[in-house]
């Protein structure tokens, strides 16, 4: 224990050096295309992992930024939630603030949501044993969330307990329609995964703990929101999902597809909830499900035309009536990332312009968090490297007209020396 701590003090006094030291990468510019502007929340850190941002907008119209921070989750005890403000109109990220922090464990995969009852949650695992399967839900709730420079004051917060019902046997289920698939793409590790996966699906234990958000919760049409959840037990997804704002919440049927994660949900305009989820099986596609009831039962999981690289994906419902999505548009790595547009509520998406696309192949610009704020701008957090090389969070603000503007030549990625080369040629 006290070398966990040891972990987490350094690392704090690691954060308020490269903030007090950071002329370069606090708010610094990190491309300067027309029509799409990026800008690093923080400077890059190195041998940290900063990963799986999630935003949302507050009432105020600043922007609020969550993510987790530390030494690595699945060896670390001293990895935490924090978070950044964007002013409104301001174009430089607030120093990091505390959010969530369980001593002696790792919590991560936040999702931050400003609700329509004027108070902003945050969910996020604890990990129990670093090892996903261990992943204890919890949140944090606040009505006093938007004062300058300070961090939300918390007024509850609690455990969430997901209960499936029914679920050993929509396990079976799923697997008679998709075991033949699996095989025919001879992916060996997966008789292994299909085993363990079957005995686990019939003991309540992995059935209840294990579930994780990712992205943000969607309020839908009738006033319901739904939370998406996922676990890497099973390579599942679901809704949690409540009609009184919170004060109390139900588990949806699962999505089981072996490999459907890290659920988008987009409602369409005859009350349809589609999912779009992450594939971290073999399919090497987008995954996707429907559900006609509000988000309570789903369709089978089916695949999508859009490419997948097991990477999280994003997707919401512009005021325009389109439907916009950010992903990793490979088979393989994560250096191209990728804003598509639909025209027909997510059944084509005929429209792309890349975010940023490495030039040379290389980097990890992935996990993206998808917002269009109350302005039409439309915000792109995403996580921006990893352990050892160092990562940040980037910002891509953009709009539509510039996503239906047609495809640019991909462009190399920016360096530390570019940076340095700005700000001497600034100064």
């Amino acid at each position: 224990m006290k070398a966990s701590w040891n972990r987490r003090d350094a690392l704090r006094a690691g954060t308020l050096l490269a903030m007090s030291s950071g002329a370069i990468g606090l708010s610094s510019q990190a491309s300067d295309e027309p029509g799409i502007r990026h800008t690093h929340v923080f400077p890059r850190e190195k041998d940290i992992h900063n990963h799986a941002p999630c935003v949302t907008e507050c009432p105020n119209g600043d922007l609020f930024l969550a993510y987790y921070t530390g030494h690595g989750e699945r060896r670390s005890d001293d990895v935490r939630i924090v978070g950044h403000r964007l002013p409104k109109g301001a174009t430089q990220w607030s120093p990091r603030m505390e959010l969530a922090d369980t001593p002696g464990y790792p919590d991560c995969n936040p999702a931050i949501f400003a609700a329509p009852s004027g108070e902003l949650w945050l969910w996020y695992p604890t990990i129990l044993d670093h090892n996903w399967e261990g992943a204890l839900l919890k949140y944090h709730v606040s009505k006093d969330f938007q004062t300058p420079g300070q961090a939300p004051v918390w007024q509850r917060e609690g455990v969430a307990h997901v209960t499936p019902t029914g679920f050993a046997e929509q396990f079976e289920a799923a697997l008679k329609t998709h075991k033949a698939d699996v095989v025919a793409k001879a992916v060996p590790r997966w008789t292994e995964i299909i085993r363990k996966t079957t005995e686990r699906s019939k003991q309540e234990i992995y059935q209840r703990l294990g579930w994780m958000p990712r992205v943000r919760p969607m309020v839908l049409s009738t006033g319901r929101w739904l939370l998406p959840l996922y676990t890497d037990t099973f390579s599942a997804s679901l809704a949690y999902y409540t009609d009184d704002q919170g004060k109390t919440w139900k588990t949806s049927q699962s999505m089981i597809g072996l490999g459907n994660i890290q659920p988008a949900f987009v409602e369409r305009k005859d009350g349809t909830v589609v999912a779009f989820m992450r594939d971290n099986g073999p399919f090497e596609r987008i995954r996707q499900a429907e559900s006609k009831d509000g988000g309570q039962t789903w369709s089978a999981v089916t695949s999508s035309d859009l490419p997948n690289p097991g990477a999280g994906v994003d997707a919401i419902r512009l005021a325009s009536g389109a439907w916009a999505m950010v992903y990793n548009d490979l088979t393989e790595g994560r250096w191209s990332l990728a804003l598509s547009l639909s025209d027909d509520e997510g059944r084509t998406w005929p429209i792309t312009r890349h975010v940023f696309r490495h030039a040379e192949k290389k980097g990890s610009y992935h996990y993206p968090s998808l917002l269009q704020g109350s302005d039409g701008q439309i915000h792109v957090l995403y996580t921006d490297g990893g352990i050892p090389e160092g990562s940040t969070m980037t910002h891509a603000a953009t709009t539509e007209a510039w996503i239906r503007g047609g495809e640019p030549t991909p462009r190399p990625a920016p360096t530390a020396l570019d940076a340095i080369g700005k700000l001497i040629g600034q100064n």
